[in-house]
Parts: structure tokens; C-alpha cells; sequence
């Protein structure tokens, strides 16, 4: 019991003190089980190695903008059968960002482009990834009100050297010409070295109409399409679908009543 004592606040000093969670479990169980010194070292090791990989995890995912019920094992493949599992679940491998390669999720609005981007997310995040998932207009705006306040640089190198950045509605907005330049920037940067998935409504041939300038747009096209793969969704909304659902249930229990 002394050596225990004195083992203590010896692991917290050496910053180990998350070992002191399962030490008294891992110590009964060596009892128990007749575990060799080896074993017992092995246990509480993998345990400390675990508990950092949670913490590590649980921060990325804070600083994500993920939702983390927006999951694969959430996502609905019998409501809209034309999505391709396979392809799916090659995006779920993280091999794309590995290559440094982009996806593109396109579609009518509600048919899950949107959830699959974030499982995405959610996966890499899993493999140790660090993710931002931004509303591509929101993501402009707060970097615009970075060049008032000092922290523009800071904010834009965030989101260029992130391993997956997530740009939802892309060119659901009209942009400013200084958004659009943030965008090109950002674009240009990320431009072989990470990547970026993107949901729109709009097909390719209107992404050129997101800049005024068509130089800049052909140069920013080029890039983001030179190392990527196009997913298209078809199929009903999943939310409009919902909203009948609920409605047709209420006037079943007005009729009822």
C-alpha cells in the first residue's frame, strides 16, 4: 500500500496521470488473474493509449463543426437506392486525402449530400484527421471579419492547411469581390497539398458564374476539379419527405378526433 502511495503522484508527475483512472481495476485484476509483470504493464499502457486517443479524437471532433450523429450508420441508403454504396465506401477508407484529392457531392437539395460529407468527416476524424465543416458562404464571412479585427491570416491558414476542409451550399450565395478573391486564394492554396470535399446544388457548368471574373474562374475551376471526383445524387428530398409525413399524421389524428 505504501508503494502505491508513492506510484501515484509519481505518474502525475510524469504526466501519466490519466493511469490512475483503471490502476486500482488493473492491479485487482493482475491479483486475479495471476497476470506477469509484463501484462499488467501492457494493460494499464494500452489503456493510458486509449484514453489519449479519446481525448485527442473528442477535440478534433469539437473543433470540427461536425455533427456526430451525421454518421454512415445514420444515413438512410434505402431512401434514395441510387447512391452507390462501393464509391461510398471507398471515401469512408480516407484514401482521398492521402492523395490529396477532392470530392464533389452534387444534387437537388435534401437528398443527403450534406450527411455524407459529414460522415466523411466523421471518419477521418477517427483516423486521426483534423476536419473544419463550414457553410461555404459562413466560412467567407468569417473571414472577412478577420480583416477587421487582426486575425485574417491566422483564420485563413487554418483553413488552408487543414487535412479536409468541407464546404457545404457551395455558390448557394452571391459573393462580394472580396469574397471571391478569399475563395480563389483559398482554392490556390489548398491546391494539391489537401482536400476538400464540396456539396452543391449547382451543377459544374454554373460554378464558373460564382466569380465575376472569368479568368479567375477558369484558374480556380481548373484547380479544384484537376484532382477530384464528382458524386451526383439524385432522388426525392429526405426533409420534404418528412414534412408530408408529419403533415398526413396530424390530419389522420384531426379525422380521428
Amino acid at each position: 500500500m505504501n508503494d502505491l502511495s508513492q506510484l501515484k503522484p509519481m505518474l502525475t508527475k510524469l504526466r501519466l496521470g490519466g493511469m490512475l483512472d483503471n490502476l486500482d481495476m488493473r492491479i485487482n485484476q493482475a491479483r486475479k488473474d495471476k497476470l506477469g509483470y509484463s501484462e499488467f504493464l501492457l494493460g494499464i499502457i494500452q489503456d493510458e493509449i486509449e484514453r489519449r486517443e479519446f481525448k485527442q479524437y473528442s477535440v478534433r471532433l469539437k473543433k470540427s463543426n461536425l455533427e456526430p450523429t451525421k454518421t454512415i450508420e445514420t444515413y438512410d441508403f434505402l431512401f434514395n437506392p441510387s447512391v452507390h454504396k462501393p464509391t461510398v465506401s471507398e471515401f469512408l477508407s480516407c484514401n482521398f486525402i492521402q492523395k490529396k484529392e477532392n470530392i464533389f457531392f452534387l444534387g437537388p437539395s435534401g437528398v443527403g449530400k450534406s450527411h455524407l460529407a459529414q460522415s466523411i468527416g466523421n471518419e477521418a476524424i477517427k483516423r486521426g484527421y483534423e476536419v473544419y465543416f463550414w457553410n461555404t458562404f459562413g466560412l467567407l464571412k468569417w473571414l472577412t471579419g478577420g480583416k477587421g479585427d487582426g486575425s485574417y491570416d491566422n483564420k485563413f491558414n487554418k483553413a488552408a492547411k487543414i487535412s479536409l476542409l468541407i464546404l457545404d451550399d457551395f455558390g448557394l450565395n452571391d459573393l462580394n469581390q472580396n469574397q471571391q478573391a478569399d475563395l480563389y486564394s483559398l482554392i490556390c492554396e489548398r491546391y494539391e497539398k489537401t482536400s476538400t470535399i464540396i456539396t452543391s446544388n449547382r451543377d459544374f457548368s454554373e460554378w464558373m458564374s460564382i466569380f465575376s471574373n472569368t479568368l479567375m474562374a477558369s484558374a480556380a475551376m481548373d484547380r479544384l476539379m484537376h484532382h477530384a471526383v464528382k458524386f451526383v445524387i439524385q432522388g426525392k428530398s429526405y426533409r420534404m419527405e418528412k414534412f408530408v409525413e408529419k403533415n398526413k399524421k396530424k390530419s389522420l389524428t384531426k379525422t380521428a378526433s
